[in-house]
Order: C-alpha cells, then sequence, then structure tokens
C-alpha cells in the first residue's frame, strides 16, 4: 500500500517525464526536491482537479488524499508558462479552477485533459498556441556548453526560466539520482564515488535536504510514502 507510481521517459524536447500514481490507505507523504514545474491531474471522491506544480528546493511532508488517481506531466527544465513566471512557482504551486472530467482551463482557453499518453500531444498544443515556451540556453548549459554570453547573463536567464540557479539543479538532481542507486544497492561509497560527492557525510545531507531519506532507509524501503518512483530505471 502507499503510492504507487508509473513513469516513463518522454521522447519530446519539451517534457521530462510522465508519471501515473494512486494512492492506497495513505494520508501523508515525504516530498522530495524537484528541479521542473508541471502540469498534474488528478480524481478524488468523484471530483476532478488540475494544477500547476512548480520546482520545490527541499524535501518536507505533505498531505495526500487517499484513495485517489494521478497523472502528471514533468516539463523539461527551460521550459515555462507564458502565464506564469516559475520563479513564482518555487516550492509552491496552482490549483487550476472549472476543471471537468473531460477538461480543464489553463491562460484563459479550454484544452482537453490528457491520459498518459496524451502527455506529449498536449504539450505540443500548448507550445503551439504560445502558452509552454522555453529558453534553450538552459539545456544547453545543463549539458555542459558554454553560451557565447556573460556567466552573469546565463545565471539570469536560468534563474528566470527556472526558478532556480544552475548549483541549485544539479544539487537536487544529483541526489534523486543517489536515491535510486541507493534504492538498487548501490553501497554509498560507490555512490559516493560516482556522483562526486566529497565523502559519506556530504551524501548524507543531500539525501537530508532534498530526499527526506537515509541511505539505509532507501535500500530497505522504509521511511514511508515517498513522491518519488524508486523503481523508476535510470538511463545514464
Amino acid at each position: 500500500m502507499g503510492l504507487r507510481f508509473k513513469t516513463r521517459e518522454s521522447d519530446s524536447a519539451w517534457v521530462d517525464t510522465v508519471w501515473t500514481c494512486t494512492s492506497e490507505q495513505v494520508t501523508a507523504m515525504t516530498s522530495v526536491a524537484g528541479a521542473r514545474w508541471g502540469l498534474v491531474f488528478w480524481e478524488h471522491a468523484g471530483r476532478s482537479y488540475a494544477g500547476i506544480t512548480g520546482p520545490e528546493t527541499r524535501t518536507g511532508t505533505a498531505p495526500v488524499p487517499e484513495g485517489a488517481t494521478f497523472t502528471g506531466i514533468e516539463f523539461a527544465v527551460g521550459t515555462s508558462l507564458r502565464a506564469v513566471p516559475t520563479p513564482a512557482l518555487v516550492d509552491g504551486g496552482i490549483v487550476l479552477p472549472d476543471t471537468s472530467r473531460r477538461t480543464f482551463r489553463l491562460d484563459g482557453t479550454r484544452w482537453e485533459r490528457p491520459g498518459p499518453d496524451d502527455a506529449e500531444a498536449l504539450a505540443g498544443r500548448l507550445v503551439r498556441a504560445g502558452i509552454v515556451v522555453r529558453d534553450p540556453l538552459c539545456a544547453e548549459v545543463l549539458r555542459g556548453h558554454r553560451p557565447a554570453v556573460s556567466g552573469r547573463t546565463v545565471e539570469r536567464r536560468f534563474r528566470t526560466a527556472t526558478g532556480l540557479t544552475q548549483g541549485a539543479v544539479r544539487q537536487i538532481e544529483r541526489a534523486r539520482t543517489a536515491a535510486h542507486l541507493l534504492t538498487a544497492c548501490a553501497p554509498a561509497a560507490d555512490v559516493v564515488a560516482k556522483l562526486g560527492y566529497c565523502d559519506e557525510p556530504h551524501l548524507a545531507r543531500a539525501l537530508r535536504s532534498y530526499v527526506g531519506r537515509t541511505a539505509r532507509q532507501l535500500r530497505e524501503g522504509a521511511g514511508g510514502a515517498i513522491a518519488l518512483d524508486l523503481d523508476q530505471r535510470l538511463t545514464s
């Protein structure tokens, strides 16, 4: 029981992952830091909801509606909503009004609610309508390229697009990767070496700040419900 996740990576340049989740006999979860904003759709007690989720800079505890089903779209780093600056979403989110079983309203327009197989089609429609935009510099920087602009310009544009610094994005992503490796029973020393942590205490602090679990809890599946698909395969 708890949170039952299924996550898949997307082949869209605009979407990072698509996930579904069902909550069973759980009313609270450990939230996990994340570098991306997203759209989430859920049903609970016969009602339908939609919302915008923002990047999260730290772990915490969040309520979960018991017996709810969710579909989520995590958009790629560097994308953003035209109407809502991503910095305004950090450590928060927005519940969208006027949501039905079939449609939701975003940026003044009504859209068909997607299923997990329709996420990229919805993203494409939002892009073509100019509602979802992106700054390609962000993806370029995260791939290790050096744009032909000043470091100050890079950081300003990165913050504007993502709501976070480059360093924060890398730390969050590294901690999430560490959590997956430890769940797969990789020794902590190997995770330290693979991901470039200074030592095991450094890894432990990152896990505590961003994931809300110790290495032992991750290996043993202990600590209760967590907002992370720990069964998701790592591809890099």
